[in-house]
């Protein structure tokens, strides 16, 4: 069976994300077999869960799939993990972003697409609705964290995944600087 692995961007970003193109390049120098997926998510949760269940629902039946998730996309790839049953290895990701997007409703522009979009109150109670309080399986999950994360608190998520392979680095910052140096390896972790 072929594989394919699911990269998710987080907030405001897009599929030129810059760890999203090193493991891009990775697959295409040294695993062409495997397809990888880096869909442009919507900018609001409701679409995201449905375009996101569309692409499970194709690739499952045909290929042994993999999620990778950074930032908010770390959250989805968490419920998508859970719902799914697939490894998942998750990128400094948001625990509660629910709790952190409040900040942010009103007006926005994605610095990527140049999309302008209103995150409303709907759509902080959209990702609450798909909030993975406890995990089922915490061996499904890896953590990459690096402690100088600006962005998030990462002892959130080194403490929700406590029971997961973890990898947490001092210093580096939100975007988790050397993000290449585990290509291959998280490619191992997701068994494609």
């Amino acid at each position: 069976m072929p594989s394919a692995l699911l990269y998710l961007h987080g907030f405001n970003s897009s599929p030129q994300s810059l760890k999203a193109r090193q493991m891009q390049a990775y697959c295409a120098q040294h695993r062409g077999d495997i397809e990888v997926l880096v869909p442009q998510l919507p900018s609001h949760p409701e679409p995201t869960v449905q375009l996101l269940t569309e692409l499970i629902t194709r690739f499952s039946e045909t290929h042994r799939l993999g999620l990778v998730g950074s930032s908010l996309g770390g959250f989805l790839a968490t419920w998508l993990s859970e719902r799914y049953q697939l490894p998942a290895v998750l990128v400094n990701p948001a625990v509660r972003p629910y709790e952190l997007l409040q900040d942010y409703v009103g007006e926005q522009v994605n610095p990527y697409t140049q999309e302008r979009y209103t995150l409303e109150a709907a759509d902080i109670h959209a990702l609450r609705e798909i909030d993975v309080p406890v995990l089922s399986h915490p061996e499904r999950f890896w953590l990459l964290q690096q402690e100088g994360d600006e962005v998030l608190d990462y002892r959130q998520a080194v403490e929700k995944f406590s029971a997961s392979q973890q990898t947490v680095e001092p210093g580096g910052d939100h975007s988790f600087v050397g993000f290449e140096r585990y290509c291959g390896d998280i490619l191992q972790f997701l068994g494609i």
